[in-house]
């Protein structure tokens, strides 16, 4: 604990993160306690608690120099701030400690792995990043950089992979007590890449093999992966950028879900289908745990790098993460849905069944910004569109609207108010199983919007940064529908 550099960090968090009132952050998804937060890291549960890391630049709320900010949970719902646990203070990783994973060591110490980085100075006088992987073992709250540290370099990889391009490791510890990880890479044959290594105690690393890439067809790069069992099937999870738009993909950055078979002794991964995660606008850089009762758990950063520079003026906090979400397989598909830790906080319930909806309707009772909202739609034959009002007030609303002749959901945040930029506020989905009724369970928070479309078949999620007293919820119909709303008030 001699670095004078996450000293700094640490009294200025201390100082300006308490002195945020907590009704100026969201309820119930977790920010960065002062700054700028991006990828969520070292997702795990460890003495008790669940840990979650995540990057972050406390002095701005613009990225800076990456360290690791830190807190924990025992629900998921509620966290404390801890102090930073990683700063860019060493050789290896003076620019910056960019985003990994956490694994307990047999002698309970907890291992961070991580991708360090050092700037490289090129011909034309601009830098580019040296990007390797390193090490940090610590008690929960302070972690020791090791001296042996870069522990995987581009030397490790295959031939033709880039050094400025290597980073991101996942790792995980496997029934004989060995690591693996998975990390990604890029190269000119492959772009990015999932790549695989091993070791037998988490401090000596060697390549294993590639486990699939992108190869054009899924994004120039890949970040943030993932790799593990499902029930029965093996999940390859990253973070394509720079995605050209098609079918349900869009451009830019976004999560996609690799499913298919592993072989462990091999190490062959096959590819059998390809699933976007989210399908909304503010979701990237996925990372998943066990929970000691054996459920997938997700987190995620909601925000995207294209929204990244749109913030509420005065804010002194940026990035959220999503509500972990536990993943699940049926019929071949993801799904996802809200930690079931959220039905403790539970409160009021207002139910109406069966209600015929027209023209834009209020009904008694439903209305809030901290709310766990269920939404059945049933469109009659004249039923041309569905409209789900969200935070509204006079001129600032968010809508969800159904047009069920095209069986298309849209999430629309344009009247959301808050920021004056020109960023994507609309994105549109094909419901994949379009049935009579249309289930959207529907998490508001105060800056924030999470729909589960379907029980979680799909996802669309978007930060909103509307006015608080903006409460109202109303539904309307061009044509007629009937609706079932049930709505929970959360306690938090």
């Amino acid at each position: 604990m001699d670095s004078t550099i996450l000293q700094k960090a640490r009294a200025y968090e201390a100082e300006q993160g308490a002195s945020i009132p907590a009704d100026q952050r969201p309820a119930y998804h977790l920010t960065p306690y002062v700054g700028w937060m991006n990828d969520p890291n070292g997702f795990s549960f460890y003495q008790g608690q669940y840990h979650l890391f995540y990057q972050y630049y406390p002095y701005d709320t613009v990225w800076g120099p990456m360290h690791w900010g830190h807190a924990v949970s025992r629900d998921l719902i509620h966290w404390e701030y801890l102090p930073a646990a990683l700063a860019p203070d060493a050789p290896f990783d003076q620019n910056g400690c960019f985003s990994g994973s956490a694994a307990q060591l047999p002698d309970g110490r907890q291992l961070l792995l991580y991708t360090g980085v050092l700037w490289e100075t090129q011909p034309n006088g601009t830098h580019r990043d040296i990007q390797t992987q390193c090490v940090a073992v610590g008690d929960g709250l302070n972690y020791e950089k090791l001296p042996q540290n870069p522990v995987l370099t581009h030397r490790d990889l295959p031939e033709g992979f880039s050094r400025f391009d290597f980073r991101d490791p996942k790792i995980w510890q496997e029934p004989d007590g060995s690591y693996s990880a998975v990390a990604v890479a890029q190269s000119e044959t492959e772009g990015g890449a999932a790549l695989l290594f091993h070791s037998p105690d988490g401090f000596q690393w060697e390549y294993t093999t590639l486990l699939d890439a992108s190869r054009g067809e899924y994004g120039v790069m890949w970040e943030c992966p993932d790799f593990f069992q499902l029930e029965g099937k093996q999940v390859l999870m990253a973070g394509p950028m720079e995605m050209q738009a098609h079918d349900e993909y869009h451009n830019g950055h976004c999560v996609i879900a690799l499913i298919g078979s592993y072989d462990p002794e091999t190490h062959q991964f096959t590819r059998e289908k390809v699933q976007l995660m989210d399908e909304g606008i503010d979701f990237y850089a996925t990372q998943t745990t066990l929970a000691p009762d054996g459920r997938r758990i997700m987190t995620a950063w909601m925000q995207s790098w294209s929204g990244s520079s749109a913030k509420p003026q005065g804010c002194r906090w940026f990035g959220q993460t999503i509500f972990p979400r536990e993943l699940q397989l049926k019929d071949g598909r993801l799904i996802q849905t809200p930690v079931r830790e959220l039905e403790a906080a539970r409160g009021q319930k207002v139910l109406h069944e069966n209600i015929l909806i027209q023209d834009e309707t209020q009904l008694e009772g439903i209305g809030g910004r901290v709310i766990d909202l269920t939404v059945q739609i049933t469109p009659e034959e004249d039923c041309r569109s569905f409209t789900l009002k969200l935070a509204a007030k006079e001129r600032f609303c968010t809508t969800l609207t159904y047009e069920p002749g095209s069986a298309t959901l849209t999430l629309d945040r344009t009247y959301a108010g808050g920021l004056y930029q020109d960023i994507v506020h609309t994105r549109s989905c094909k419901i994949l199983c379009p049935d009579k009724t249309l289930k959207l369970r529907v998490l508001l928070d105060r800056n924030s919007v999470e729909v589960f479309i379907n029980d979680g078949e799909q996802t669309m999620t978007a930060c909103i940064y509307t006015p608080q007293d903006a409460e109202g919820i109303t539904f309307a119909a061009d044509g007629t529908a009937r609706v079932t709303a049930e709505q929970y008030t959360l306690n938090i």
